[in-house]
């Protein structure tokens, strides 16, 4: 949830959905000193491949709801979410964020992923379509890397 706070914030600030990619950037690096500039360009990248962003000639638009997502009074994102994440890890992340217990669907995927015979990315995407949570962009993710 901490990247979709993240992203949620700047927009929440400025009443908006969508702003130029500079206002967000000085947003997250000046305004809340949350990273540096280059670290908020890396951040918009991420977003963008999460498909929390969409970005059009320079600005960048939330592909979700900036005022439904609360952001504790004390949040602080982690510099983690300007990595890359897996394609379970964001299957993971949407079937939580859809309300199922972290712990609960890994175990349940890890069991799945033992019944089947398949990749965990695999058991993921099964799982996560058995609780009607949309994977279509991570099920191709899924069937790219089985291909490489």
């Amino acid at each position: 949830m901490s990247l979709r706070s993240t992203v949620a914030a700047p927009f929440q600030q400025k009443g908006r959905e969508s702003m130029p990619e500079s206002e967000f950037v000085v947003a997250l690096s000046l305004d809340r000193d949350w990273f540096s500039p280059d670290q908020a360009e890396r951040l918009i990248d991420v977003a963008t491949g999460q498909g929390l962003l969409a970005r059009d000639d320079g600005d960048v638009a939330a592909e979700f709801d900036p005022g439904e997502v609360e952001i504790p009074e004390e949040f602080v994102p982690d510099e983690s979410i300007l990595q890359e994440q897996s394609t379970f890890e964001k299957l993971l992340d949407k079937v939580v964020s859809a309300g199922t217990d972290k712990q609960t669907a890994v175990a349940e995927i890890n069991d799945l992923q033992s019944r089947l015979g398949v990749t965990i990315e695999a058991a993921a995407v099964v799982y996560a379509r058995r609780r009607g949570v949309d994977a279509s962009a991570e099920t191709t993710e899924a069937r790219e890397e089985l291909r490489n």
